[in-house]
C-alpha cells in the first residue's frame, strides 16, 4: 500500500541508521561520501566565488601585478614581476583553452555523475556500496541517463536564451533601451514580470530534475529502459496521485532546508576547528622560512600550494563524511515513497520469503 510523504520519513531514517551504524564502518562511509559527491547528492550551497581582474598597464596592455605591500613582497621574490606583459593573443588563447578544458571536464563529470547515481541507488537497496562492481554493471543505464541530462541541459539553455532574448528584442525595438529614463515604469514592470517568470522556470526545471533522479532512475535501473519511457510511466502515476507527489515535493524541500542547515552548522564548526591549527601551522612555517632566509620563489610557492591543497582535501573529506547520513537518507526517502507505487521496486526492497517446493508425493509437515 502506498505511504505518504510524511510516513516515508520513518522507514528512511531507520534505513539510514541500519546502513550506517549497524555496524559502523569507516570504509563504507568513505565510499558513500565519494559516490554521493560524484552523484551530485550533495548541494553546492556555501561555495564562494571570487572574481579577479588583471590590472591594466598605463599603455593599455594587461600585466600581472599586485597593489600595495603585497605587490612589493611578491616583487622581491619575483624580480620584474610587476613589469611582466602578456600579449593579447596569448590571453585570448589561454581563455579559449580554459573554456574548452572546463567544458570537457564538465562533460566528463556529468557522465561520471550519471553512472554514480545508479551506484548510489544500488548501494541504498543493498545497504552496501561497491563502486568497482557497480561501475561495470551500470555503464549502460548511466550512459542513457547522461544523454538525457545533456539533452535537458540544451533545452534549458535554449529556453533561457529565448526568455532573455525575446524581452530584450522587444525592449530594443520599442526604444526602451535607447531612452530608458522615459520608460522607467515599463522597464520596472517588465523586469519584475521577467524575474517572476525566471523564478517559475527555475523551480519547474529543478522539480523535473529531482523527479527524474528520484523516480525515473529506479525504473531505468530495474527495467533497463530509457529516461523518456521512464517519464511516460511516471507521468501516468503522477496523474493518478497528483496530490501525493506534490506533497512529496513540498516535504522534500522542507527536509532539504532542515538538513542543509544542520550540515552547514556542522561544517562551520568543523571549519573553525580545522582552521585554527592550519593557520597556526602556516604562521609557524612562514616565520621559520623567514628565519632560514627563504623568500617567495617558485619552489616555496609551489610547496605552499601543495600543502594548501592537501589541507583542503582533508577538510572536504571530513565535510563529506558529515554529509553521509544525508547522502543515504534522501535516496532512501524517495525509494520508500516510490516503492508502494512501483511494484518492481517494492519486490526488490521487500523481497518475499521463498518457500521450498514440496516434492511430488511427499507429505507436508504437520500432515
Amino acid at each position: 500500500m502506498p505511504i505518504t510523504a510524511v510516513d516515508s520519513i520513518t522507514p528512511a531514517l531507520e534505513h539510514t541508521k541500519q546502513q550506517l551504524f549497524k555496524p559502523f564502518r569507516v570504509g563504507q562511509w568513505t565510499k558513500l561520501a565519494f559516490v554521493g559527491l560524484l552523484a551530485g547528492e550533495l548541494g553546492s550551497n556555501g561555495c564562494n566565488r571570487s572574481n579577479f581582474q588583471l590590472p591594466t598597464h598605463p599603455a593599455g596592455v594587461p600585466h600581472i601585478g599586485f597593489p600595495g605591500s603585497l605587490g612589493q613582497g611578491l616583487g622581491q621574490g619575483f624580480p620584474g614581476l610587476s613589469s611582466l606583459r602578456i600579449a593579447p593573443a596569448l590571453v585570448v588563447a589561454l581563455i579559449v583553452a580554459v573554456v574548452v578544458a572546463a567544458l570537457a571536464l564538465g562533460i566528463i563529470f556529468m557522465y561520471v555523475s550519471s553512472v554514480m547515481r545508479f551506484i548510489l541507488f544500488d548501494s541504498i537497496i543493498a545497504k552496501e556500496c561497491h563502486i568497482r562492481w557497480g561501475w561495470s554493471r551500470r555503464m549502460g543505464p548511466g550512459w542513457r541517463y547522461f544523454v538525457w541530462k545533456v539533452g535537458y541541459a540544451l533545452v534549458i539553455f535554449a529556453a533561457t536564451v529565448l526568455l532573455i532574448g525575446i524581452p530584450l528584442a522587444f525592449a530594443f525595438t520599442a526604444g526602451w533601451l535607447s531612452e530608458p529614463k522615459e520608460h522607467v515604469g515599463a522597464l520596472v514592470l517588465c523586469g519584475t514580470a521577467l524575474f517572476l517568470l525566471f523564478l517559475i522556470f527555475f523551480l519547474a526545471t529543478a522539480v523535473i530534475f529531482v523527479l527524474t533522479k528520484d523516480f525515473v532512475v529506479p525504473q531505468m535501473a530495474l527495467e533497463n529502459i530509457g529516461a523518456m519511457e521512464g517519464w511516460r510511466r511516471l507521468w501516468a502515476m503522477m496523474k493518478a496521485e497528483m496530490g501525493a507527489y506534490c506533497g512529496y515535493i513540498a516535504m522534500k524541500i522542507v527536509l532539504a532546508i532542515v538538513v542543509g542547515l544542520l550540515i552547514g552548522i556542522a561544517a562551520l564548526i568543523l571549519g573553525l576547528i580545522f582552521a585554527v591549527p592550519a593557520a597556526a601551522f602556516g604562521v609557524i612555517a612562514v616565520l621559520t622560512g623567514k628565519a632560514a632566509g627563504l623568500t617567495w620563489n617558485v619552489e616555496t610557492i609551489t610547496l605552499a600550494i601543495v600543502v594548501g591543497c592537501i589541507l583542503l582535501a582533508i577538510f572536504l573529506y571530513l565535510v563529506s563524511l558529515i554529509s553521509v547520513p544525508a547522502i543515504v537518507f534522501f535516496p532512501a526517502y524517495s525509494i520508500y515513497f516510490f516503492a508502494g507505487r512501483y511494484p518492481r521496486l517494492a519486490s526488490v526492497l521487500y523481497p518475499a520469503t521463498t518457500v521450498a517446493p514440496v516434492p511430488t508425493g511427499a507429505t507436508a509437515p504437520g500432515q
